[in-house]
């Protein structure tokens, strides 16, 4: 499913007041369930977005490796988890690291970061969101690729905090 077709139904739940909106497309599998606040409850709150694909096996839960048979290689270890602090998109939209294709990041890994500096842009329905960052420390990681969708709630960057 498209990202601007979902915002575009965001759009519609906000202009009609609906508090939930489920659409299904029953020759893909592909079911959207749009859930936000109730019409009396504040009106600029982003509502959550859930998408179930239907049908095919479901992927391992994380951490859990799948069974191997005997004779199988063995698997290589597991990455070593990164300790932290994640800041988590408070959007749907499309990530950015830079105001513009040829502008530096906004934060890289390794750079220090004070509340109120600006981690990245998400555009939401055609609005440039400017992220701030609330704590302080050291960025580790950004999780998100350049120009890629983020759900709300997603985790962007991994931060060691102070």
């Amino acid at each position: 499913m498209d990202l601007k077709l979902i915002q575009k139904l965001v759009a519609l739940m906000e202009r009609g007041k609906l508090s939930e909106l489920e659409i299904e497309d029953k020759d893909s599998g592909l079911k959207v369930r749009l859930k936000g606040e109730s019409a009396f409850a504040a009106t600029h709150a982003a509502p959550m977005v859930h998408v179930v694909h239907g049908g095919g096996a479901a992927a391992p839960a994380a951490g859990h490796a799948p069974a191997m048979s005997a004779g199988a290689p063995a698997a290589e270890a597991p990455k070593p988890v990164k300790q932290g602090t994640t800041i988590n998109s408070p959007m749907v939209g499309t990530f950015y690291k830079s105001s513009s294709p040829e502008a530096e990041p906004f934060v890289r890994a390794g750079v220090r970061v004070v509340p109120d500096k600006t981690l990245c842009i998400i555009e939401a329905m055609k609005v440039m969101n400017e992220i701030k960052c609330e704590i302080s420390g050291e960025i580790l990681e950004v999780l998100v690729e350049n120009g890629a969708p983020v759900e709300f709630g997603q985790p962007l960057f991994l931060v060691k905090t102070d």
